[in-house]
C-alpha cells in the first residue's frame, strides 16, 4: 500500500498555489503593456489597444474561472444543493435574490469575469434566479462605478443609479426564478447539478485533499468545454473596444428623443467593458450634451449585457434562456433610463 501524504501537506501546498495565483494576477497588466511594446505596433493606437485588452483579459478571465470553480467546488463538497438552495432562496420575499445581489455589489467584476461565478453558483445548485440576480449586479453595480459615478455626476445620481441597478438585478432575479427555467440549462450542467447532490446524503464525509481532488477534476471539465468560448468572447470584446468610435455613438445619443434610450441600449448591448472602461466613454458622451438617462442606460447595456458575455454564457444557457435574460433585464434599462431622463 502506497504511504499517502499528510492532510497538512495538501493545505500547504493550496496557501503556495494560492500565493502564487495572486502573484501572477497582481502583474498581468504590466505584463500586457510589455508584450504589446515586442510588437511592432503603437500601443496608443486602435491595434495596440485591441491587443493590451485581449493579453490581459484573457489569463484574468481563465485565472477567476479557475480559481473559482476550484473554491465552488470545495465548497460543494460540504453542502449539498439543496442545503445551498434552502440558504439562498428559501427566504421569504426573494431574500436570497437580495442577499445575491449585494454580494455582486461587492464583487467589481466586468460581466466575462462575473460569468465563472455564475457558473460555480448553478453547478452548486444554486437556484437559477439567485445566480441571474448575481449575474447582474457584479459587472453593474459595484464600488468602482460608483466612485467613478460620483467623481463625474455627484453623489444625488451615483446613490439613484445604486438603487436602480440593485432593483434592476433583484426584479429581473426574481422574474427569471419564479419563471421555473431550470430546464433551458444546457444539459451538461443540469448534470452536473444533479451529480453534485447525488451522494452528498449518503456518502460519508471525504478528507480535505479528497475534496481537493475533485474540485480539480471540476476545474478541467468546466474549463474543457468553455474555453473556446471564452476566447472568442474576449477576442470580439478586444476587437470592439479598439475600434468602435466614441464620435458615432456620441451623436446617436446626444439626440434628446424618446427613441434615444432604446438606440443607447442596442448599441451598447454588442460592446464590453466594466466600469472602469465604459465611464470615460460615459464621460465624453455627457460632454457632447447626451441626455444623462441615455447615457446611463447605455453603460448599464454595455457592462450588463455584453455580446462577449452572452457567447460565453451560450455554453451554459439556451437560446431561449439567453432570451429571456436580454429581455428582462432589457426591460429594467429602458425604465432606468427612461426615469434619468425625467428625474435629471
Amino acid at each position: 500500500m502506497a504511504h499517502r501524504r499528510p492532510e497538512w501537506l495538501w493545505h500547504v501546498a493550496l496557501i503556495l498555489a494560492l500565493v502564487a495565483w495572486w502573484n501572477v494576477y497582481r502583474v498581468l497588466q504590466p505584463f500586457s503593456d510589455f508584450l504589446v511594446g515586442l510588437l511592432p505596433v503603437d500601443p496608443a493606437s486602435h491595434t495596440g489597444e485591441a491587443l493590451a485588452f485581449f493579453f490581459y483579459d484573457v489569463p484574468k478571465v481563465f485565472m477567476l474561472l479557475v480559481l473559482v470553480v476550484f473554491g465552488m467546488g470545495v465548497v460543494r463538497s460540504f453542502f449539498s444543493p439543496e442545503r445551498t438552495r434552502a440558504l439562498l432562496a428559501g427566504r421569504a420575499l426573494g431574500i436570497g435574490n437580495v442577499l445575491a445581489a449585494c454580494l455582486g455589489v461587492l464583487t467589481p467584476f466586468c460581466s466575462c469575469s462575473a460569468v465563472p461565478l455564475f457558473i460555480g453558483f448553478v453547478s452548486a445548485g444554486v437556484p437559477l434566479g439567485v445566480t441571474f440576480s448575481f449575474l447582474i449586479a457584479a459587472p453593474m453595480v459595484n464600488e468602482v462605478a460608483l466612485i467613478l459615478l460620483f467623481g463625474l455626476v455627484g453623489w444625488p445620481v451615483a446613490l439613484a443609479y445604486l438603487g436602480f441597478g440593485l432593483a434592476i438585478a433583484v426584479a429581473a432575479g426574481l422574474v427569471i426564478g419564479r419563471l421555473h427555467l431550470e430546464g433551458w440549462l444546457q444539459d451538461w450542467v443540469r448534470e452536473i447539478t444533479m451529480d453534485a447532490g447525488a451522494g452528498a446524503l449518503d456518502e460519508e464525509r471525504p478528507a480535505m485533499h479528497e475534496r481537493y481532488l475533485a474540485a480539480l477534476a471540476g476545474v478541467k471539465e468546466i474549463v474543457g468545454k468553455i474555453w473556446l468560448y471564452i476566447l472568442l468572447g474576449i477576442g470580439l470584446g478586444a476587437l470592439i473596444h479598439g475600434y468602435v468610435p466614441e464620435t458615432l455613438m456620441a451623436t446617436i445619443m446626444g439626440a434628446d428623443a424618446w427613441w434615444s434610450v432604446p438606440a443607447a441600449v442596442l448599441i451598447g448591448i454588442p460592446m464590453y467593458s466594466n466600469a472602469a472602461g465604459v465611464i470615460p466613454i460615459v464621460e465624453a458622451l455627457i460632454g457632447k450634451g447626451a441626455a444623462l438617462g441615455t447615457v446611463l442606460a447605455f453603460m448599464m447595456s454595455v457592462i450588463a449585457l455584453s455580446l462577449p458575455e452572452m457567447i460565453i454564457l451560450r455554453q451554459v444557457l439556451t437560446l431561449r434562456l439567453i432570451a429571456v435574460f436580454i429581455a428582462v433585464v432589457g426591460s429594467g434599462i429602458l425604465m432606468v433610463g427612461f426615469m434619468f431622463n425625467l428625474m435629471f
